[in-house]
């Protein structure tokens, strides 16, 4: 029997949460791209949709909805190249003097202009171009064949090009896809989305809501079981209230349906203005009180390493040499954490819906949690899965995503926890008859019992789900080759490093979702912080229609979060110092 609770819309509203949502539509089209034979673990239509153009050619693209500001496409067609008609008429009905404006196109990098020429595409086509390639489903594209494309698995350079996320977006979109605000944008000091209020007041006007229900129903209404929404929503901007009054939206029109909604926030640089870093405080507050109020499930997304105004470094990754001060790097992180993080509605053999997942983590009012990730899992060519985890009894090797810091201790109400790239061969010890076990972990039948049992070690007592699964995170072009040089082209970790540059292909991860007590000192924190602000002196902040009343009351809110994350231990941890 066919089962009901498949598909899943993705909305992505900000700059960097496009940021993050183009490397992971990237990531899902290489495990498309590179799919075998056999069936593969995930289902891809739970995001992903048919389609066909105007010619009757099958499309396959992302059942996606995105906004973001003028400025933020460069080559990208807003309305996408599969439904568009080359042949425009270009006929001009005024007899009088005509004057032509040419204006330049954008210029192209090299991973544009390769996807242009395995498109049939001149480089220097001054139409901007179609974008993507060819899945397993397939748009049948010239010389385009089965699998990644020769001249797309090279190295490609990419951090001095970058400007914003289309830059290296390789999917394709389908014309209901893509929302430009005109009227605020990326660049210079005036018409930014900078307020909450400004974002609130955004989705009130009737143009863009009409816009947004328009696009919603299109996706929804062929759906047979829409089992939820996945909504990537800027923290640190107007965005925040933006995905405020998505949210709203959702909920109230699709009632039943899970909502998980991810707030992104950049890496911050060491200076900063203080009036923006005012803003982004503020905005981080509110947006994080109203979309975890809106959500089934809620989960700060950043590198940083807090959600205030105190610096601290972001975190890092023992196996990885990113730079902090690219977005293209950055995004890429939490792009594969969050592919990983959310495989339990997305896999074939599981009968996990969004919102039986969102149940499981939120009860007694958490539904804010926080992301952990091991990007790569630190795997060894030829240890099983039992090696590994007993090589590290203390702690798993994660860090988290949330801006929540270290965890000082292993402990937390409730987890799901995904282990990717492991081969069945290697998950157990498969020890030879009359060997003695070396202990419990070696002792177990199948991987997912080896996960299973190394976390009731860790978190005792702790309701823990988890999967273990054999296909890696596929990270071709143009993910970012920011590996150490023990990372081979499987993303296993070396004793050596590598003697010649090699182009990693795919890296095994392990991920996790937690509701955890660290969040409450994470939410205390911004409290106390944003407690001690002068709102006075912030009038301009204000004068974009939000109410001191309603902020204060988001505050009240934000106390009465942290405290659901209050455990006893932590009475005893305050009762010592």
């Amino acid at each position: 029997m066919a089962r009901t609770w498949r598909e899943a819309l993705t909305l992505q509203l900000g700059h960097y949460a496009n940021f993050v949502g183009a490397h992971w539509l990237n990531l899902q089209e290489a495990a498309l791209s590179r799919a075998s034979a056999r069936e593969p673990e995930i289902c891809s239509d739970v995001l992903f949709r048919e389609g066909r153009t105007l010619n009757g050619q099958k499309t396959y693209t992302p059942r996606l909805i995105l906004m973001d500001l003028k400025g933020s496409l460069n080559c990208l067609r807003q309305e996408g190249c599969l439904y568009g008609d080359d042949k425009i008429d270009c006929t001009v009905a005024w007899k009088g003097t005509v004057t032509t404006h040419k204006e330049e196109p954008p210029v192209k990098n090299h991973f544009l202009q390769d996807l242009s020429m395995l498109e049939g595409q001149t480089i220097t086509e001054a139409d901007g171009g179609p974008r993507g390639f060819s899945d397993h489903r397939g748009i049948s594209q010239g010389n385009m064949t089965q699998g990644i494309p020769k001249a797309l698995r090279k190295t490609y350079h990419l951090e001095g090009s970058v400007q914003v996320w289309s830059d290296y977006l390789r999917t394709h979109l389908h014309p209901k896809t893509v929302c430009v605000v005109r009227q605020y944008s990326h660049e210079g000091e005036a018409d930014r989305l900078d307020a909450f209020g400004q974002g609130e007041r955004l989705l009130s006007e009737p143009a863009y809501l009409q816009d947004l229900e328009d696009r919603l129903h299109f996706y929804i209404e062929e759906c047979d079981y829409l089992q939820g929404f996945q909504v990537l929503c800027d923290l640190h901007d107007g965005f925040s209230g933006v995905g405020a009054k998505v949210t709203e939206l959702l909920c109230d029109e699709f009632s039943g349906r899970g909502i998980l909604t991810w707030g992104t926030v950049p890496i911050l640089p060491p200076q900063r203005e203080p009036v923006k870093d005012m803003y982004r405080l503020l905005n981080t507050m509110l947006g994080i009180v109203h979309l975890a109020s809106q959500s089934s499930l809620f989960c700060p997304l950043s590198l940083n390493g807090t959600l205030g105004r105190r610096p601290q470094a972001p975190v890092s990754f023992p196996h990885l040499l990113y730079d902090s001060a690219l977005n293209y790097h950055s995004s890429a992180l939490l792009a594969t954490a969050l592919e990983s993080l959310s495989m339990p509605y997305r896999l074939h053999s599981s009968p996990l819906s969004m919102a039986q997942l969102a149940d499981a983590l939120n009860f007694s009012g958490r539904k804010v949690v926080s992301a952990w990730a091991s990007v790569p899992f630190p795997v060894g060519c030829s240890r099983s899965l039992p090696d590994v985890l007993c090589s590290m009894p203390e702690a798993m090797p994660w860090k988290c995503l949330s801006s929540c810091g270290d965890a000082p201790h292993n402990r937390c109400f409730a987890q799901s926890v995904v282990l990717r790239g492991i081969r069945r061969a290697r998950q157990t010890s498969n020890l030879r008859p009359g060997i003695s076990p070396y202990s419990r972990l070696h002792a177990c039948d199948t991987g997912d019992e080896v996960l299973a049992c190394y976390l009731q070690t860790l978190y005792p007592g702790m309701l823990s789900a988890s999967h273990v699964l054999e296909g890696p995170c596929k990270v071709a072009a143009p993910y970012p080759q920011f590996f150490s040089p023990f990372v081979n082209q499987q993303g296993f970790i070396m004793d050596e490093p590598m003697s010649c540059p090699r182009v990693v292909e795919s890296v095994p991860v392990l991920s996790s979702f937690q509701s955890s007590p660290l969040l409450h000192r994470s939410l205390e924190n911004l409290h106390e912080e944003i407690s001690q602000v002068d709102v006075r002196r912030w009038a301009a902040f204000f004068s974009t229609g939000l109410e001191l009343a309603e902020f204060h009351e988001a505050l009240h809110e934000l106390k009465n979060l942290a405290e659901c994350y209050r455990s006893s231990f932590e009475f005893d941890e305050a009762g010592s110092h």
